[in-house]
């Protein structure tokens, strides 16, 4: 009788503490980005909605098939693969540089995406079927738009750690720049006075730059969605763990999902020619990709001499993922236009990995515990690359200055040192112990934000604040303002005593004489 009195009063109040389960949600999805690994980030994110029963219509450049609960709408937006690489180092060559040339290329997908003949017919609904938002921003305020004008929750998600010059407008907040490197930074901890004034310098240069050629676009090239108002997002899914991204404060509407694209019971058998060519090395594998957005046919040829080369003069065998034929290819290096990435990290031979710093690539590294050679090329790669250098798993280089005997020194070095080998262990450790799954905060969170209508009460009061007075520069002028008149008062003050005691002085002098 006790027993069955104290079960139903533990699963009344314990049932208190379980959210309500939601409905199947309406979701509209929009790929802003035509980057392959932007796209896998919010694929991802969609693929765990649709496994809990919500159904996801999603605008991308990346169509590839419907399937239960989940419809495709080809966007036919430019896509960013196999870039010539010089090319793309020249675009976003300097922070300032690659921030124009983000900002145009996001109100070009904005254009193209609102453009689109399914889009505008969502967009002319006066009711619409859907119950939530999901998109990628980049930087322009265009992006908001959308969730604006069917008057739904919004929720952004940021593929890279760190939101950059753009965390103000999303959060409310900005990372002190003494402490957070700005994600377009060389440096992953700013530790020194030169990188912390460079810190600053990046934040206030690139944020200048993005609001004056914003604004200059909208005067010269106005759109429908420049006449609103942007909206701040309820929630941020964010591809951040502090295995790579050092700890810092987080606002209430941010959730770090990082690695959310690693899915073990995704992962195939690896094809039969490349396992045995990895299984039958004594001396392990090295994995060299620079990831779908570069094209390495495009390196020039005294890198590319540097790199075979030096490859040819190590004892492990090299899957390298290359679009062409090589000449006179050494016969420790097998060659493909396509590896299968996640499988071949997880395998237990492989024991280095060449990477250009894409985040989704480490984040495999680590969770196959595999050290790294990084030649970062352009945007957070280089800050990624130099956070995996602080943690003692990785070493850095510029693929534009490699010489042979750097190439081959640093390769030795990451094979034969163990403590790479132990640090990245640790760090795996780490990146794998969490309370739950990056997949289960998407669901539980997106949910969330359902339930509560948009979660307002996560939205930090610095979005009602001016610029000038979450910095508190109105209160420091203030405080200025003090003490120049108590300076001012002061002065006048002792010149007045002086000018006292002075004609005191004379006048004593004179009646003595």
């Amino acid at each position: 009788m006790y027993l069955k009195l104290f079960s139903i009063l533990f699963y009344t109040f314990a049932g208190s503490w379980i959210p309500a389960p939601v409905e199947s949600a309406n979701i509209l999805a929009v790929e802003t980005v035509g980057c392959k690994s932007h796209w896998n980030f919010m694929s991802s994110i969609l693929r765990a909605l649709v496994d809990n029963g919500h159904n996801v219509t999603v605008f991308t450049p990346f169509a590839d098939g419907n399937r239960e609960n989940y419809t495709e709408v080809s966007t036919g937006a430019t896509t960013f693969l196999e870039m010539n690489i010089e090319d793309l180092m020249d675009k976003s060559n300097g922070p300032i540089k690659f921030t124009s040339h983000m900002l145009q290329m996001s109100r070009t997908m904005c254009n193209v995406i609102y453009e689109n003949s399914k889009m505008k017919e969502v967009l002319s609904n006066t009711r619409s079927d859907f119950d939530i938002v999901i998109t990628e921003p980049s930087r322009s305020e265009c992006v908001s738009y959308l969730a604006i004008k069917l008057n739904l929750p919004l929720i952004y998600l940021q593929p890279v750690p760190t939101m950059g010059i753009m965390e103000r407008m999303y959060t409310g907040h900005m990372s002190n720049p003494a402490v957070v490197a700005n994600k377009l930074a060389s440096f992953g901890v700013p530790k020194t006075f030169v990188q912390r004034t460079s810190n600053l310098a990046i934040l206030i240069s690139c944020t200048i730059i993005r609001e004056f050629n914003e604004l200059i676009m909208k005067f010269t090239e106005p759109k429908e969605y420049d006449l609103h108002a942007p909206i701040p997002p309820s929630l941020v899914f964010i591809n951040s763990h502090f295995t790579i991204e050092p700890a810092s404060p987080i606002p209430s509407n941010v959730v770090a999902i990082g690695g959310i694209h690693l899915n073990l019971k995704a992962t195939k058998k690896l094809p039969k020619d490349i396992l045995d060519f990895i299984e039958q090395s004594p001396h392990g594998v090295v994995y060299f990709t620079f990831g779908s957005i570069v094209k390495m046919t495009s390196l020039p040829e005294h890198i590319k001499k540097a790199l075979i080369d030096g490859l040819a003069q190590i004892p492990q065998r090299v899957l390298w993922k290359y679009e062409d034929e090589i000449e006179n290819l050494p016969k420790n290096v097998m060659v493909r236009k396509w590896l299968p990435q996640r499988e071949i990290l997880l395998h237990p031979n492989v024991k280095l990995f060449i990477s250009h710093g894409g985040i989704s690539g480490l984040y495999e590294a680590i969770d196959g515990s595999v050290p790294i050679l990084g030649f970062p090329l352009f945007a957070d790669q280089p800050k990624n690359i130099d956070n995996l250098v602080n943690a003692g798993i990785a070493i850095s280089m510029d693929i534009l200055s490699i010489t042979k005997d750097a190439f081959l020194k640093n390769v030795l070095e990451l094979l034969n040192n163990e403590k790479y080998m132990e640090n990245v262990k640790t760090a795996s450790k780490i990146f794998k112990d969490r309370p739950m799954s990056p997949a289960s905060l998407v669901v539980y969170w997106t949910e969330y934000v359902l339930r509560h209508k948009g979660a307002p009460h996560l939205t930090s009061h610095a979005m009602n604040l001016l610029w000038y007075q979450y910095y508190l520069l109105d209160v420091i002028a203030l405080i200025l303002v003090f003490i120049i008149v108590v300076i001012i008062v002061s002065y006048r003050i002792f010149k007045s005593i002086s000018k006292y005691f002075s004609k005191y002085s004379r006048n004593t002098k004179s009646k003595s004489e």
